[in-house]
């Protein structure tokens, strides 16, 4: 159900992490996120960073916000974005060892390149039982973010299907089953989610894009049933996105490969209303071959910022990419946000700032061709420059 994006062209966003401030030192330490809320130092720092992280978009001049996934702690590669829920779902026990994950990359098994960091120190738990969702509290994450602005904020999470790949196995003999069961326990957690009010949920690919021949051990067809089970009723309560992601630990893509195409059928299945795709780092190599596939019940969002890359994107650059994808897409279902996230290791919260604002300056550009109202950018107002 189109919401926040209804009647927007071009609506602006980011995929949703930044930076942390240096001084938000504190972290959950697998709390509770209602536990940590009653101790003063975690409490008033999450507060302030999420009021900060939002205040930068605003000025930034986006439509839909984040609360810059703020929740998550200071770890090695960005471990929280799974790590959160593996530390608060039910059915699972803390991990024992250092295991490494089911299907590990070949750089995550050579030491000396830098993603064998990141799962030298992933320690996926164990699932012992069946799953439930536990103590994730996102209905009180978002109100957290939302009560500080009146814009829009949406709030992103990983997938059950990319908790499962992770997981060490021990009470389910069938993956198949555990990673219906994960779906299953995360769409209570997104319903209550919705019912709280929050405009836009968005979820983590289903393992597809890395998996076109079955290589993760499951095929194509059951992760989209999986993913259609953990949104099963959200789109008549909420807008659901989709965000594909080619890997974002210490801001590194975690394959050489770079092809939408092959699964590009089987995302168009998903029962979502937005699908989110890396276009930036190509050049928006693939957007024909997107806009082809994708049904017109679904937007697509595009990415038109960078996050790997540290040089801040020009406006007119970002101006040229939204006109390539016009060619292909109405402005009417095309959504503009960043290739991934910003938050992972990757940048300073300068370099964020500025491409988000480079962000909503090229869309401006591309709005006042098509005669369409121009955002304002507070950041980009002349009248508060100190130099003029």
């Amino acid at each position: 159900m189109f919401t926040v994006s209804k009647d927007r062209p071009l609506t602006t966003t980011i995929t949703g992490s930044l930076p942390r401030p240096e001084w938000f030192t504190a972290d959950l330490e697998g709390r509770a996120f209602s536990i940590a809320l009653g101790d003063r130092v975690y409490r008033e720092q999450y507060a302030d960073a999420v009021a900060v992280s939002l205040s930068d978009q605003a000025r930034a001049g986006l439509d839909v916000l984040s609360d810059g996934d703020m929740r998550f702690d200071l770890d090695v590669g960005g471990r929280s974005w799974h790590g959160y829920l593996f530390d608060r779902m039910g059915g699972m026990s803390p991990a024992e060892s250092r295991p490494q994950p089911l299907f590990p990359s070949p750089r995550e098994e050579t030491p000396g390149d830098i993603l064998h960091e990141v799962s030298e120190t992933r320690l996926p738990p164990r699932l012992v039982a069946p799953p439930t969702r536990g103590h994730l509290e996102y209905a009180d994450i978002w109100k957290a973010a939302q009560r500080h602005t009146s814009k829009p904020v949406k709030l992103g999470s990983c997938s059950a299907q990319l908790v499962e790949i992770l997981l060490n196995h021990e009470y389910y003999s069938d993956r198949r089953e555990a990673v219906m069961a994960l779906s299953e326990a995360l769409n209570e957690e997104f319903h209550e989610l919705a019912d709280a009010g929050c405009p836009v949920i968005q979820l983590e690919e289903p393992c597809l894009h890395f998996n076109p021949n079955g290589e993760l051990g499951l095929p194509l067809e059951a992760y989209v049933e999986a993913l259609n089970r953990e949104v099963a009723g959200l789109r008549a309560k909420t807008e659901v996105w989709c965000h594909t992601c080619w890997g974002n630990p210490f801001a590194q893509k975690i394959e050489s490969g770079y092809r939408y195409g092959p699964v590009l059928e089987h995302m168009n299945q998903l029962d979502v209303d937005v699908l989110t795709f890396e276009t930036a780092a190509n050049g928006g190599e693939e957007l024909a071959e997107i806009a082809a596939a994708i049904d017109k019940d679904k937007k697509i969002c595009i990415g038109v910022i960078q996050h790997r890359m540290l040089q801040v994107e020009r406006p007119d650059d970002v101006a040229a990419l939204i006109r390539k994808a016009l060619e292909h897409i109405e402005p009417e279902r095309l959504i503009l946000s960043t290739d991934c996230g910003f938050g992972r290791q990757g940048m300073s919260r300068v370099h964020a700032f500025y491409k988000m604002v480079a962000l909503v300056w090229g869309a401006n550009i591309v709005r006042q061709e098509l005669g369409l109202e121009e955002a304002p950018i507070p950041a980009a107002d002349k009248r508060y420059s100190f130099l003029l």
